[in-house]
């Protein structure tokens, strides 16, 4: 599954989900390389 996340004040990626942690932050992996960030907000369909 595809998840975004952002990483510092203005960069956001998004790759292929790995893990939650406990403090709330998202693991994804894009090709070999591995981010952690806070996932982006979903948006609802209205």
């Amino acid at each position: 599954m595809l998840r975004t996340i952002t990483v510092g004040s203005c960069v956001s990626i998004q790759g292929l989900f790995v893990k939650t942690l406990d403090d709330g932050k998202v693991v994804v992996k894009v090709d070999e390389r591995l981010f952690t960030g806070y996932p982006v907000a979903r948006a609802r369909a209205s």
